[in-house]
């Protein structure tokens, strides 16, 4: 299969251009592949939680991200849990 390679232009800080060219020649890789494998795997995530969703029940779908952003621990769930059932 033949995959035409299109060329892009990125313009970056100039010691995030020499990080991200330390890592690529660090994993053997171009920068050019690292941001290539990165928006993909971009796309990549947005589907495996699309498909995640669609596996759900209906009402766990529908609470699925209603915490994102709080600070709720397992200690709290805990202590949740103790209370209710006292």
């Amino acid at each position: 299969m033949y995959v035409m390679n299109t060329k892009l232009t990125l313009r970056m800080d100039d010691e995030l251009v020499r990080q991200a060219k330390a890592e690529a020649a660090r994993r053997g890789k171009s920068v050019s592949q690292m941001v290539g494998e990165f928006v993909d795997s971009l796309s990549a995530a947005r589907r495996d939680v699309a498909r995640r969703d669609e596996e759900l029940p209906p009402v766990t779908a529908s609470l699925v991200g209603v915490l994102k952003g709080h600070d709720v621990s397992q200690a709290d769930y805990k202590k949740h849990l103790l209370e209710k059932y006292r």
